[in-house]
C-alpha cells in the first residue's frame, strides 16, 4: 500500500526472528509439553472409560470402592504441612496409577471369565478322547486330518488352563490391592509418614504391574478367530453405574 518493499522485508525479518527465538523459549517449550500431556490424557482417559464401560455393573461397584478409598487417603494427607506435600504428590500419582491397572485387572477378568463360560473344557476333552480312540480305525487321509485336530484341541486345552490359572492371579492380585489400600487408609487417618507410605505404594504399583504383565502373555488367546472363542459385548452393560468415570494419570 505504501509502494515501498520495506514492509514486507520488515514482516519477513520480524517472522524469521519469531522462528528462530520463540522455540527455543522455556516457556513456549512449556505450553507445548502441556499441550502434549493433555492430548495424551484425553487418549488414556478414552481408553479407561471404554474398559469401564464393558465390565459388569458388580466390577464398576468394586471399582467405586476402590476409588473411594483412594479419594480419603488424598483427603487425609491433604491436611498436611506443605513441606510434606512433594511425597504427598508422589503418593497421589501412584494411587492414579493403581487405579488404572486395577481397573484393567477388572476388565481382564471380565473378559477372561466370558471365555471360560463359553468354552467348556469338559467338551474339549471329550472330543478329544474320541479322536484319539477312533484314530487307528480310521483310513489314512482321515487319520491325517484328525491328528491335525488332535493337535489343535490339545493346544486349546493347554491355552484353557493357562486361562484358569491367569483368573486366580488376577484375583489375587485385586484382592490385595483392596487390602493394602484399606490399609493405608486405615494409617492416613493417624497421618503417618507420607514418604514410609508411598513407599509401600511403590511395592504395591510393582505387583500390579507384574500382574499386568502375566495378563498380557496369555492376551493373544482372545485374538483366535473362530466363531466359538469371538467375544460380543453386550449393549445391556454399557447402562451408566453409579460408580465415578476412571481418572488417568499421565507421566510427565
Amino acid at each position: 500500500m505504501s509502494g515501498s518493499g520495506f514492509p514486507l522485508i520488515l514482516a519477513a525479518g520480524l517472522e524469521l526472528i519469531y522462528v528462530a527465538v520463540v522455540p527455543q523459549s522455556s516457556r513456549f517449550r512449556r505450553l507445548v509439553r502441556s499441550w502434549q500431556y493433555a492430548a495424551e490424557k484425553r487418549k488414556i482417559d478414552v481408553k479407561l472409560n471404554a474398559l469401564f464401560q464393558e465390565i459388569p455393573p458388580e466390577m464398576r461397584v468394586r471399582y467405586a470402592r476402590l476409588d473411594q478409598l483412594c479419594r480419603s487417603i488424598r483427603e487425609n494427607y491433604g491436611r498436611l504441612s506443605s513441606t510434606s506435600q512433594i511425597f504427598v504428590k508422589e503418593m497421589q500419582d501412584k494411587l492414579d496409577g493403581l487405579l488404572q491397572g486395577y481397573l484393567r485387572l477388572l476388565n481382564a477378568d471380565f473378559q477372561h471369565n466370558e471365555y471360560l463360560r463359553n468354552i467348556s473344557r469338559e467338551a474339549m476333552q471329550r472330543e478329544l478322547d474320541g479322536l484319539t480312540r477312533d484314530l487307528a480305525k480310521q483310513p489314512a487321509k482321515v487319520q491325517e486330518i484328525n491328528r491335525k485336530r488332535i493337535e489343535i484341541i490339545t493346544k486349546r486345552l493347554e491355552k484353557h488352563g493357562k486361562i484358569e490359572e491367569n483368573c486366580a492371579v488376577i484375583h489375587a492380585q485385586c484382592a490385595a490391592t483392596e487390602d493394602v489400600l484399606e490399609l493405608i487408609r486405615d494409617q492416613s487417618v493417624t497421618l503417618r509418614d507420607p514418604q514410609q507410605v508411598s513407599d509401600q505404594l511403590e511395592g504395591l504399583v510393582h505387583d500390579v504391574e507384574q500382574t499386568e504383565q502375566t495378563v498380557r502373555e496369555v492376551e493373544s488367546i482372545f485374538d483366535m478367530a473362530t466363531p466359538e472363542t469371538s467375544l460380543t459385548f453386550n449393549p445391556e452393560r454399557s447402562e451408566a453405574a453409579s460408580a465415578p468415570p476412571p481418572r488417568s494419570r499421565v507421566r510427565s
